[in-house]
C-alpha cells in the first residue's frame, strides 16, 4: 500500500492564509496599533479586537477622498462664484443657494486633506485637539447643509402653496436665517468638547466623529438629540412643505386643464404660468438634492445608532464607507444644479465656454434663423 506524502491543497491554504495574516495583521495585532501615543486616550476598547486593515483599503480610501475633495472644492467654489457674480442670479432665495455651496466647499477645505495625509500614514496623525477640530467641522458643515436645504424647502413653500399671498423673503430675511443656522449648528457642535459626549477616531483611525460606543447615557443621549433635531426634524419639516408643494402644483395643472377645456382651447399658459412653471423647476432640483443629502447621511446614522444600541458588531471598515459616503454628498450640490437650474447653467456656459459640451439653444436657433434667411434669399435678377 503506498502512502502519498503530498499534504494536499488544505495544508496550502491554511499556509496561504497564514501568510496574509502575518502580511495584515497577525492575532496579536490590532487595527490601533499604528495610533500616536497621545490619541491613546481616545480609542474605545471595541477596537482592539480588530487586526490592521489591508493597506490597500487606505490607498483606495486616499485616493478617492482626494478625488471627491477636488470635485467639491472645484464645483462649490464655481457654484459661489457664479451666484454672487451673476446680477440675474442675485436673489434672496438664491442667497441660501450660495450658503449651501459654501458649507459644501468648507466641509471639504476640512476634510479631504486631512484624510488623504493619515491615510498614507493608516492613522491619525494631527493630535487630539485637531481630532476634535477635524469632527467638530464635519457636524458644523453637515448641521449647517441640511438646515440650509430646510430654508429652501420652507422658501419653495411659501412661494408655491402661498403664492401671491405670500410676503416675499428679503435679503435681510434670508441673511437672518442664514446667521440663525450657523449659530444653531455651531451650539450643537461645540457640545461633545464641553463634556456632552466627545470627540475620538473613527473605526479606520484616519478620520474623527462622535463617541457612539460610550456606555454612558450622557454621552448616548447626545447622539440621540442631536439625531432628532439635525436628522428627524428636518426630514419631517421638508416632507411637510413638498408634500403641500405637490399638492399645490397638482391642483395648479388641474385647474388649468379644466378652463382650458371649457374655453376650447389647447393650453392657457402665460407668462405667470411659465413663472409657476419656473418655481416648479427650482423645487424639483431642491428636492433632489435635498433627497441625495438624505441618502448620503443616512447610512451614518445607522452606524452611530448601531454603536449606542449595540444590535450589531461594528467593523473598522464599515465606519470607512460610512463616513466617506456621508462626506461625498458635499459633491452631489455642483452637479444637480450644473443639470438641473438653467439660469445657473446659462451663467456658467457664459463665464467658461470651454465647460459646453454642445451649442447652446440660443446659438442654434440664431444658426437655424441665418441658414433660413439665406436659402429664402432669390438671385437679383
Amino acid at each position: 500500500m503506498t502512502i502519498s506524502m503530498d499534504p494536499g491543497p488544505g495544508l496550502a491554504a491554511m499556509q496561504a492564509w497564514g501568510g496574509q495574516v502575518a502580511a495584515y495583521g497577525a492575532s496579536n495585532q490590532t487595527v490601533v496599533d499604528k495610533v500616536t501615543p497621545d490619541m491613546m486616550h481616545l480609542i474605545d476598547p471595541h477596537w482592539y479586537q480588530f487586526p490592521p486593515m489591508n493597506p490597500l483599503w487606505h490607498a483606495l480610501l486616499g485616493f478617492t477622498i482626494g478625488v471627491l475633495g477636488f470635485i467639491s472644492i472645484c464645483g462649490n467654489g464655481m457654484v459661489v462664484y457664479i451666484f454672487m457674480s451673476t446680477k440675474s442670479l442675485k436673489t434672496p432665495s438664491n442667497l441660501l443657494v450660495v450658503n449651501l455651496a459654501f458649507s459644501d466647499f468648507l466641509m471639504m477645505c476640512a476634510m479631504s486633506p486631512a484624510m488623504v495625509v493619515n491615510c498614507y500614514y493608516e492613522t491619525w496623525v494631527w493630535g487630539p485637539f485637531a481630532c476634535e477640530l477635524y469632527a467638530c467641522a464635519g457636524s458644523l458643515f453637515g448641521c449647517g447643509s441640511i438646515w440650509t436645504m430646510t430654508m429652501i424647502a420652507f422658501d419653495r413653500y411659501n412661494v408655491i402653496v402661498k403664492g401671491i399671498a405670500a410676503k416675499p423673503m428679503t435679503n435681510n430675511g434670508a441673511l437672518l436665517r442664514i446667521l440663525g443656522i450657523w449659530l444653531f449648528s455651531l451650539a450643537w457642535t461645540v457640545a461633545p468638547m464641553f463634556g456632552w459626549n466627545r470627540y475620538v477616531p473613527e473605526g479606520n483611525m484616519t478620520a474623527c466623529g462622535t463617541d457612539y460606543l460610550s456606555k454612558e447615557w450622557l454621552s448616548r443621549s447626545y447622539i440621540l438629540v442631536y439625531s432628532v433635531f439635525v436628522y428627524f426634524l428636518p426630514l419631517f419639516l421638508i416632507i411637510y412643505s413638498y408634500f403641500y408643494i405637490v399638492q399645490a402644483v397638482a391642483a395648479h395643472e388641474r385647474a388649468m386643464r379644466e378652463q382650458a377645456k371649457k374655453m376650447n382651447v389647447a393650453s392657457l399658459r402665460s407668462s405667470e404660468a411659465a413663472n409657476t412653471s419656473a418655481e416648479c423647476k427650482l423645487a424639483k432640483v431642491a428636492l433632489m438634492t435635498i433627497s441625495l443629502w438624505f441618502m448620503a447621511w443616512t447610512p451614518y446614522l445607522v452606524i452611530n445608532y448601531t454603536g449606542v444600541f449595540e444590535s450589531a458588531p461594528i467593523s473598522p471598515l464599515v465606519t470607512i464607507w460610512g463616513s466617506l459616503f456621508a462626506k461625498a454628498n458635499a459633491v452631489y450640490n455642483p452637479i444637480v444644479y450644473g443639470i438641473s437650474h438653467p439660469k445657473y447653467q446659462a451663467a456658467l456656459y457664459a463665464r467658461f465656454p470651454a465647460l459646453q459640451c454642445a451649442p447652446s439653444r440660443d446659438d442654434s436657433a440664431s444658426t437655424a434663423s441665418a441658414t433660413t434667411a439665406v436659402s429664402d434669399e432669390k438671385p437679383s435678377a
